[in-house]
């Protein structure tokens, strides 16, 4: 007769609430980093679920970029965890490395270089196979074939940055780190990138996106977090985060376009990648 409790013990029942909640991409719990006095990070925690854009939201100085150095191993936390892809971020830096891309405030792009040069030497630094016909299907995604054999010295802000963004993409990592990514960009610059970070989260790459533009997060995220004096005050999506205060009196009113609506009736439509390329711009 068989033993129920040995079979119990040999084969325990699935955890189904386990497999039906994968883990984090990104996961931080008690986070600190200071420098002498100033105390940046005095606790800092949240977690990002896989194939979402998450924004940090906070003033100059919040921290935001130093949470980011940190989950990219650039600098090191004084206290608590973090965790990229699945990888401690302290004790196995180079697995995460292989996780990650970073994409920092200013286009990381070599002006003398050819936009199709670019792509092929980081390729070829990442020991990408056949570096070239990766560059090529970059170029195409991000509608800068035309523009491909130019000196990047030419290009827009809006192009330097969609190629910024298509060399941190070689290598298909499943994590993205994009630091004020509209940073200094003209609005019509701005609703290219936009395009492009949904593009990445719509095929299952996981994005953090760090902000002072209200209306960047409030357009792109899946969840939003405001860093305040070092710690995080509210996380939740969009609709949570505005039941946070009372409903505003309903009023019958003529609706007036937005401004969006006016500047891309003016300048004409853009299509959702961006891939329209731009006059160039000195």
């Amino acid at each position: 007769m068989l033993d129920l409790g040995l079979l119990l013990t040999l084969y325990p029942p699935m955890n189904r609430g386990a497999m039906n909640t994968p883990e984090p991409a990104i996961r931080i719990s008690g986070l600190q980093k200071s420098y002498k006095d100033l105390h940046v990070l005095k606790g800092v925690d949240f977690d990002v679920a896989r194939g979402s854009i998450f924004a940090l939201l906070g003033s100059n100085g919040a921290g935001k970029t130093t949470v980011v150095r940190i989950l990219s191993t650039l600098l090191k936390a004084d206290a608590g965890t973090a965790a990229v892809n699945g990888f401690d971020v302290a004790a196995e830096p180079g697995k995460v490395r292989e996780s990650i891309s970073l994409t920092g405030q200013f286009a990381a792009v070599d002006p003398i270089l050819t936009g199709r040069e670019n792509l092929v030497m980081i390729a070829k630094l990442r020991q990408v196979e056949r570096p070239k016909e990766v560059a090529d299907g970059l170029l195409e995604r991000f509608g800068l074939t035309e523009a491909g054999g130019r000196r990047v010295a030419t290009y827009s802000g809006g192009m330097r940055r969609r190629l910024d963004i298509a060399m941190s993409l070689i290598g298909d990592p499943p994590v993205i780190f994009l630091d004020e990514p509209t940073t200094g960009l003209d609005p019509e610059a701005r609703i290219e990138v936009w395009g492009i970070v949904q593009n990445l989260a719509d095929n299952g790459t996981t994005v953090l996106l760090t902000t002072q533009y209200l209306d960047e997060a409030e357009k792109l995220a899946d969840r939003i977090a405001i860093l305040h004096q070092g710690v995080i005050i509210v996380n939740g999506t969009l609709a949570e985060l505005r039941a946070l205060l009372p409903s505003a009196t309903v009023e019958y009113v003529e609706r007036q376009p937005s401004l969006e609506e006016v500047f891309l009736a003016l300048v004409g439509d853009k299509t959702p990648n961006g891939k329209q390329d731009k006059e160039e711009r000195s």
